[in-house]
């Protein structure tokens, strides 16, 4: 009787996600990446195969502005103090957090960033941002999932305006090198997540999937490049993984110099990328 009490409760917090993702007008895959959270883990929670965790339900609540006790249950309390008291969680949006654990990043390393750092960013307390995230864990996947979700709507909208293929590839090129600050942070925060998925298993996971969906988006614009003949013949896969390599390699030596300083500067690395794609890519002109 028990597990079918365990049962009713989790379709009944189910129906009530459904209910707010309804109310807030967008797809299920976008409710997900404004709450930061693993799309097929929200649709296994919706169909009753996993259990919504009690941070999560937090973050729904907070996208979806309901009351968080609407969702949560007599089973998911909000965090308390030894008194009993609730804590108070204002302030601190899930969107906020992320987005300051990623600049805290850039500017730190992850490993150098206090829980404290980022609730003095936000103007909160840590046990706000506990009560979203509840440990580091947490907060650095969610840190990736938000640099996936920003890189690839930025690569979506970059490459809405190309003319043809060679010029989406060309966009895309534009796209990766860290010539500004705001894209020399996103690089550093990349290369200190690389680090990390070396030794985390999920955020290893996270980064396969990037770099598959990446590689993906490359390989597709050559392929599409050959067919219509702006590309040599060929194999887009192939050429899509030596390409996004020499990204990274040349990035990685890009933000390893000083900007101003002697060695591999933007510039050189678009130069350099541009070059490769016309030696390597680039169909002759027919005679």
């Amino acid at each position: 009787m028990e597990h079918g009490h365990r049962d009713e409760n989790r379709d009944e917090i189910a129906a009530r996600v459904r209910e707010v993702i309804t109310a807030a007008g967008v797809s299920q895959r976008e409710f997900a990446r404004r709450i930061v959270m693993d799309p097929s883990k929200l649709s296994r929670s919706l169909s009753g195969t996993r259990r919504f965790t009690a941070a999560e339900l937090a973050r729904i609540a907070d996208e979806g502005q309901v009351d968080a006790g609407r969702l949560l249950g007599s089973r998911h309390r909000p965090p308390t103090r030894p008194t009993g008291t609730p804590v108070a969680v204002e302030g601190g949006r899930p969107s906020q957090i992320v987005r300051e654990t990623v600049r805290l990043i850039a500017e730190r390393g992850f490993h150098a960033v206090r829980v404290s750092d980022i609730a003095e960013a936000c103007a909160t307390s840590t046990a706000a941002i506990h009560y979203h995230f509840p440990g580091r864990a947490e907060l650095l996947e969610a840190a990736v999932r938000w640099c996936m979700d920003e890189d690839t709507a930025h690569r979506a909208a970059r490459t809405a305006e190309a003319a043809d293929p060679a010029d989406e590839l060309r966009q895309l090129i534009a796209l990766q090198t860290p010539r500004t600050a705001q894209q020399r942070r996103q690089w550093a925060v990349w290369l200190d997540l690389w680090a990390e998925a070396a030794r985390s298993t999920a955020v290893g996971h996270l980064h396969t999937e990037y770099y598959r969906q990446w590689r993906e988006t490359v390989a597709d614009v050559v392929r599409r490049g050959v067919a219509q003949g702006s590309f040599r013949p060929v194999d887009p896969q192939a050429a899509a993984l030596a390409l996004t390599a020499l990204i990274d390699g040349l990035a990685t030596q890009v933000l390893a110099t000083a900007p101003g300083a002697p060695g591999t500067d933007a510039e050189a690395m678009h130069a350099a990328l541009l070059a490769y794609v016309e030696t390597t890519l680039t169909a002759p002109p027919v005679p």
